[in-house]
């Protein structure tokens, strides 16, 4: 919005981009929406882009403090495309604020179910249920998801911070 104004602020203005871009790339597949059932709709697609941006969230938590700045920066581009995409949706000024702080805060709520998920303190299925589904979803579906996130979150789990930070995700 006023990034003309705070550009110099940011040395790399594109810092977490490509990590977005694979888990955008990896919330576009078909499997989520046929086999695992998460609607083909905004709300079903920003579900599965916000719970595998949670995850990332996660493991970059537990990483040292680079992990840490890639994930301020990861949020931060998650903001930017969202706020974005909205803009080209036609919601305007008013309330585009309100819409977007709505959509950052189920990435936090997210972020914080996967947290007790892959600490243990929660089961993976029931959490991929709470973030992916807002109805009823067969167990087949369920257990089709929340193995595609448990591959994603080995997958995290096993990579390097710089394959991680590059989106190379497996």
């Amino acid at each position: 919005m006023l990034d003309f104004l705070f550009r110099r602020l940011t040395a790399e203005p594109r810092r977490g981009a490509e990590l977005f871009e694979a888990l955008t790339g990896l919330a576009r597949e078909p499997h989520w929406y046929v086999e695992g059932q998460v609607p083909d709709t905004l709300d079903g697609r920003f579900a599965v882009l916000a719970t595998v941006t949670a995850l990332a969230v996660v493991r970059l938590e537990r990483l040292d403090e680079a992990g840490n700045a890639l994930s301020v920066a990861l949020t931060e581009r998650f903001i930017e495309v969202m706020e974005s995409e909205h803009r080209e949706l036609g919601m305007g000024d008013p309330t585009l604020g309100r819409t977007v702080r709505k959509l950052v805060g189920s990435l936090s709520r997210r972020t914080d179910l996967w947290r007790a998920a892959a600490n243990g303190d929660a089961d993976w299925a029931a959490t991929a249920r709470d973030s992916l589904y807002k109805n009823a979803v067969s167990p087949d579906a369920l257990a089709h998801s929340a193995g595609a996130l448990e591959r994603i979150w080995s997958n995290l789990q096993t990579a390097g911070f710089g394959q991680i930070a590059d989106g190379d995700l497996g």
